[in-house]
């Protein structure tokens, strides 16, 4: 087969390339920012949404839907924060084949620590960022991770079998 010469893409055209880059740096952002608690910034989203849920302990699925992550990365990001104390897996009573995910009192203590660390983080971003635009891009970062027509058919399969 004949090597053909391919056009060359302008630079920042790729979407997805784009939103990792920018997906790369905010994590570092936050990292730094959360480093004194000694949590990363998915450790931090995770307890927060655990935290939000109150009383309704989710399972690993619904962690998983919620934070936009297949359930063997929830997994992996969980062992440190149940090594650490910070949470606990408990069988589902309604449900025995699910592990419900359940905040201990130092993770509550660990996120209450971290949340001023992360007020900090994001008050920095969005002066500098600007509020408005700030409000706009989440929204819009939110409405891109919520889009069923952006999963691709194989991944809505294994959506469905978990």
């Amino acid at each position: 087969m004949a090597e053909q010469e391919l056009p060359v893409m302008e630079r920042n055209r790729c979407n997805c390339a784009a939103l990792r880059k920018a997906s790369r740096h905010m994590t570092l952002f936050y990292d730094a920012a959360l480093e004194p608690s000694g949590l990363r910034s998915t450790q931090f989203a995770m307890l927060t949404e655990i935290h939000r849920r109150g009383d309704a302990a989710p399972s690993i699925g619904d962690l998983a839907e919620a934070l936009v992550m297949d359930q063997s990365t929830i997994g992996q990001n969980l062992r440190p924060l149940q090594r650490d104390g910070l949470v606990t897996l408990e069988r589902d009573e309604t449900d025995r084949r699910s592990r419900l995910v359940k905040l201990t009192r130092a993770g509550r203590s660990r996120l209450a620590d971290a949340r001023p660390l992360w007020l900090a983080a994001q008050e920095k971003f969005e002066n500098g960022f600007g509020k408005r635009a700030a409000a706009e891009l989440r929204s819009l970062l939110v409405g891109i991770a919520g889009d069923p027509s952006l999963v691709p058919e194989r991944a809505e399969l294994h959506q469905q079998k978990a």
